[in-house]
């Protein structure tokens, strides 16, 4: 752990308590160890299952200091537990990233996905407003909906225009698809949150940022299904694609895999929000979009580009034929919807923390397979060489 450590401002940085809301997931995890190998700041840990923050609940074993100390796991669901208040006043900052985000789950389970991103956060922003602490809430950056340049023809000029397509927190519409489209119930519920929590602090002071994500991706992100979560579940799009490379089947590509999006790795955003909880004079306040608009690629360059990583990265030659395409309808089922491009405008991350993302597509691809094939392979080989009952 760096001692003598400042902030862009040049001011001591003092070590804070932190109640983390979801440690146990994706982000929460990363962020936790970075938290625990690299500030002397302490974490509340809330969330309902720890194993991704296991490695750092134990003590090591090796003679190395334990993070225990530091490091606080609280088994909680948040809906109506009567503990998540004191959690929050133990604590100088609160960070919420509990929520209900793979697009599988929007049309099939819209009423969940409308309670887990909206009905159950407001209690987290009710407690930090009347106890007078800071807030950190974690958005989405289906937020914005569709783009303005999807409504124009086809052969328009304005389409190659950035003004059209690039994503802005205070500038861009949002544009969602007519109610029947159950799919956009996430960005609904995640959009008013954020009015609410911006609200709180115009009308009663709250100290908050709002973080927008641009698919951060890396180890740990998901499940693979049948190995550490359900066999009919569908996760997002890199342990999709993942899991059909383990099985050495081919990649589905939903409506011809056309949707563009961007894609950044999880240790260069959980700096971005590092930044953020230790220069709160500049991150309050502010809507973050946390993103890499350099690593943009079609849904379906992305299934090339992970075939290819993963034959490097596991020595296997890919199978005959590696994508299929398949209907919305047939993958998603009804009331499915999206978002033609998600690029980020990085304008008001870089004037107020001066952060920009490095890792490329390739680098991170390159990282998040080689863990995937290091984690799941072996699994993978066994389940599919189990015989099936009769």
């Amino acid at each position: 752990m760096a001692s003598g450590r400042v902030d862009l401002d040049g001011n001591p940085i003092k070590p804070i308590t932190i109640c983390m809301i979801g440690a146990g997931g994706f982000i929460g995890s990363h962020l936790c160890e970075k938290l625990m190998n690299e500030t002397p700041h302490n974490v509340l840990a809330v969330d309902v299952y720890n194993d991704k923050i296991k490695h750092l609940l134990e003590p090591s074993g090796s003679g190395e200091l334990s993070l225990a100390g530091r490091i606080q796991f609280h088994r909680l669901n948040i809906k109506n537990d009567p503990r998540l208040e004191g959690l929050i006043k133990m604590a100088d900052l609160t960070i919420n990233l509990a929520a209900i985000c793979t697009p599988a789950d929007y049309n099939t389970r819209p009423l969940d996905t409308i309670y887990s991103n909206f009905i159950d956060a407001l209690p987290v922003v009710k407690y930090c407003s009347e106890n007078s602490k800071r807030l950190i809430h974690f958005s989405t950056c289906e937020v914005y909906g569709k783009t303005i340049g999807c409504f124009l023809p086809n052969d328009s000029p304005l389409r190659q225009d950035p003004a059209y397509y690039v994503l802005k927190e205070d500038a861009s519409p949002c544009i969602f698809g007519p109610i029947e489209k159950q799919r956009w119930s996430y960005a609904c519920a995640k959009q008013l949150i954020e009015r609410l929590i911006y609200a709180e602090g115009a009308e009663n002071g709250l100290e908050f940022t709002i973080v927008r994500p641009f698919n951060w991706i890396g180890p740990r992100m998901d499940f693979i299904p049948g190995i550490d979560g359900p066999s009919e579940g569908v996760p997002r799009v890199l342990a999709c694609f993942s899991n059909n490379l383990l099985r050495r089947e081919p990649l589905k590509l939903v409506d011809g895999g056309q949707s563009q999006r961007t894609f950044i790795y999880i240790k260069d955003a959980i700096e971005a929000v590092l930044l953020m909880i230790e220069n709160p004079a500049r991150a309050n306040g502010q809507i973050f979009n946390v993103g890499n608009p350099n690593n943009e690629v079609t849904v379906r360059q992305l299934a090339e580009m992970m075939t290819q990583v993963y034959s490097k990265v596991s020595g296997e030659s890919s199978i005959e034929t590696p994508t299929i395409d398949v209907s919305s309808k047939e993958f998603y089922g009804e009331g499915y919807d999206d978002s033609d491009k998600r690029i980020p405008d990085m304008t008001i991350i870089n004037r107020q923390l001066g952060w920009n993302p490095k890792t490329s597509l390739w680098d991170l691809l390159e990282s998040t397979l080689t863990y995937q094939h290091r984690t799941y392979a072996e699994a993978i080989k066994k389940a599919i060489s189990k015989p099936v009952a009769s």
